[in-house]
């Protein structure tokens, strides 16, 4: 069964960071590009970024480029995405997602065919 499952959600201060991941089962990470989306309470899903690979940069929403990355550990299949000076905007629920590597980057969540169960982040003091 192929399975995306987070972790690493919770509670942090504003300014604080936080880092998720996304553990793999039943597929090779290493051979699908990753994205990264979000939903904050009474919005539309948000893209974040993605990332094609482990030797490829990861693409990152322009709103949330120098405090967002995403990263790869293929040996652990897993995929990460490193939160920085978090903000109160940034509480939403966060999903990764997969789509073959060869497909690319999308900023469409349509795009992507295996999806988490999502993280909760929340930022309050």
């Amino acid at each position: 069964q192929l399975q995306l499952v987070e972790s690493g959600g919770g509670l942090v201060q504003p300014g604080g960071s936080l880092r998720l991941s996304c553990a793999a089962s039943g597929l090779i990470l290493e051979h699908y590009t990753i994205g990264w989306f979000r939903r904050a309470p009474g919005k539309e899903r948000e893209a974040i970024g993605c990332m094609i690979s482990s030797s490829s940069p990861s693409d990152i929403t322009d709103s949330m480029k120098g405090r967002f990355t995403i990263s790869r550990d293929n040996a652990k299949n897993v995929a990460y995405l490193q939160m920085n000076s978090l903000k109160f905007e940034d509480t939403a629920v966060y999903y990764c997602a997969a789509r073959l590597r060869d497909l690319g980057c999308s900023w469409s969540g349509y795009a992507y065919d295996l999806w988490g169960q999502g993280a909760q982040v929340t930022v309050s003091s």
